[in-house]
């Protein structure tokens, strides 16, 4: 069961085989900027709440959410400056923003993976993250089950390629200690016919 700590440094490749690639990489953000995006997306953002059933109730969403095309001129400004940091990485036309906002500890994402028909095949999903660090979990649908457990912290990136998502869920669980809030903002390639507007409860981002 590998673990990734936040002290390790460097490009991390989690996985590179036939079932995916996922590369973690820490510090792609200074974190004199990381505190100032965190800061001004938590209280510039309209985040939004939502309900979804779970063992046949309704239930609140636990993490607030936001959502932004990419070609909007309303774009948030640390959104876009954030782009333009997660395109000096990889080299993806990417089209859309997914932001989650982590409360505290409580606050959570089941493990999922992103809806294939909402991904335009063959391109990545980049996962920028801010505020405080949470562990994810990313875990092989078939035995013998891998389980790889991550610190995403500040100013770190986590890409996964679309063929990672057959293959493996990934979450970010609830935790027993005291959390601050963390944002993430997760950057993918969608299907030309799809709209603005928030992400299904199912491809949430982490």
């Amino acid at each position: 069961m590998p673990s990734f700590s936040l002290f390790d440094t460097g490009p991390q490749v989690l996985l590179d085989d036939a079932s995916g690639r996922i590369v973690h990489v820490p510090d792609v953000v200074p974190g004199e900027t990381a505190r100032a995006w965190f800061t001004q997306l938590l209280d510039g953002i309209a985040w939004r709440g939502g309900r979804r059933m779970m063992y046949e109730r309704e239930v609140d969403v636990p993490r607030l959410r936001a959502h932004f095309e990419l070609a909007d001129p309303a774009l948030p400004p640390p959104v876009r400056e954030a782009l333009a940091v997660v395109r000096a990485v990889v080299d993806a036309p990417f089209t859309s923003v997914g932001l989650n906002l982590y409360r505290d500890e409580h606050d959570s994402v089941a493990p999922h993976n992103d809806k294939l028909e909402d991904l335009v095949r063959g391109h990545p999903i980049a996962l920028l993250s801010l505020g405080a660090t949470r562990e994810m979990v990313i875990r092989a649908k078939h035995p013998p089950r891998r389980a790889m457990h991550l610190d995403l912290a500040a100013g770190s990136l986590l890409l996964m390629d679309y063929t990672s998502q057959f293959h493996y869920d990934h979450g970010i669980p609830k935790q027993r200690a005291p959390m601050g809030p963390r944002i993430s903002l997760a950057f993918r390639v969608r299907p030309a016919s799809q709209g603005a507007g928030p992400s299904p409860v199912g491809n949430a981002p982490r």
